[in-house]
């Protein structure tokens, strides 16, 4: 198979499981890095997160795994972490989100062993709250980053109080941080020779993600309010009734409030000295509302949705998750792939001269496993072996 794209060439080994890591993985795979998912005995437990199933592996683990081939390796056992070394060897990066300490224990830390092992390997790790200070060590999960990193406290209303975020936004922006610190490392080792650890941790990443919170709070000292869909520092800039779906109005100057009311039908109120600045709308936003959805009443949220936009006003519908995956647009752009009966979301960042690729679909469990460890030097002989005595497990422990 041949094999284009950026990160061509590039060998990772991916240890990681559930969100963040394989999501990281799954990024260097589709432009063009050689990725080797290597699952506990047990799995991926994204495997059984489902449903919905396919083939027994639930569509969760799909969409974080493609470009991917996989073999199983009991890591806990000497001869597990064996078979590893030589994985690594001639590998670029190794991806992983073990507990802290874990890989120290089994003596592949990367100061203690890795480092001098293999000079050039970038070790990234992608952890909950990093390493060191008073929480470093222990576990993350989304959700519990989205609560304690402040996330959970501006998302919602005073009706329904501090509310998640209805995606995992703190495992992604992991994965995009360590693809980044990837990048960055892989610049480095191109003008010294020498691979380095890259921590990702999704504490740090939830605290990256308050804008414009933090800076509001760095200048006023004041905790920001549960605003529902409203932003807190611009109006009109909220969901908002029409006479079909809301729709969502981002108006960020004075000139694109004088083309809503236009367009509205409303003209005279961009002169109401009430909404004459932005300043002037946030104070009153609430009458604001009232003045628009009364122009809205008669309007179908689709089309003013459109029509708004294609006047310079930014606007647009809210469309379920089955309306923006059929959207035109979204086909037009490449973002739902296919390869086989396998469909995903397509890669975001295209580079123009080397675009993604989708070449393989989510792998089975330890699909690979034979093809994997003979490329390693692994003999026939060795491979029986491997299977038989569960270090190299052919089927789900």
């Amino acid at each position: 198979m041949s094999v284009t794209g950026a990160l061509a060439g590039l060998k990772v080994i991916d240890l990681s499981r559930v969100l963040g890591g394989p999501f990281a993985g799954q990024i260097l795979g589709d432009h063009g890095a050689e990725v080797i998912k290597v699952e506990p005995p047990a799995g991926d437990e994204t495997r059984g997160w489902g449903p919905p199933f396919h083939d027994g592996t639930a569509a969760y683990f799909e969409g974080l795994n493609r470009n991917k081939r996989a073999i199983a390796l009991d890591l806990g056992r000497a001869e597990g972490r064996e078979v590893l070394l030589r994985l690594l060897d001639g590998a670029d990066v190794l991806l992983e989100n073990f507990k802290v300490g874990t890989l120290e224990k089994w003596g592949l830390g990367y100061e203690e062993e890795l480092a001098e092992r293999f000079p050039r390997l970038i070790h990234c790790r992608v952890s909950g709250f990093g390493a060191d200070g008073p929480l470093g060590a222990l576990p993350g999960y989304d959700a519990i980053l989205q609560a304690m990193g402040g996330i959970m406290s501006v998302n919602g209303s005073e009706e329904t109080g501090a509310t998640r975020v209805g995606l995992p936004v703190v495992d992604m922006a992991t994965g995009l941080n360590a693809v980044i610190g990837i990048m960055m490392a892989l610049v480095h080792r191109g003008a010294t020779g020498r691979g380095q650890f890259v921590e990702a941790a999704l504490y740090d990443s939830a605290v990256s993600l308050m804008h414009p919170h933090a800076p509001n709070f760095f200048r006023s000292g004041k905790m920001p309010k549960l605003t529902g869909n409203d932003h807190p520092n611009i109006s009109p800039y909220s969901a908002y009734r029409t006479a079909t779906r809301p729709v969502y109005l981002a108006v960020g100057n004075n000139g694109q409030f004088s083309r809503l009311c236009a367009e509205i039908g409303i003209p005279e109120v961009a002169q109401d000295a009430r909404f004459a600045t932005n300043a002037d709308r946030v104070i009153n936003r609430d009458a604001l509302r009232e003045v628009l959805e009364a122009a809205l009443a008669d309007k179908d949220g689709a089309e003013i949705g459109e029509r708004l936009i294609r006047a310079g006003v930014p606007a647009g519908p809210i469309q379920s998750v089955g309306e923006a995956l059929e959207h035109p647009h979204t086909v037009h752009r490449g973002m739902v792939v296919e390869v086989g009966d396998y469909r995903g979301l397509g890669a975001p960042a295209k580079p123009a001269a080397t675009p993604a690729s989708y070449r393989l679909p989510p792998p089975g469990f330890a699909e690979h496993r034979e093809a994997v460890l003979r490329e390693a030097g692994f003999s026939d002989a060795e491979i029986a072996a491997l299977a038989e005595s569960g270090i190299a497990p052919e089927v789900m422990g």
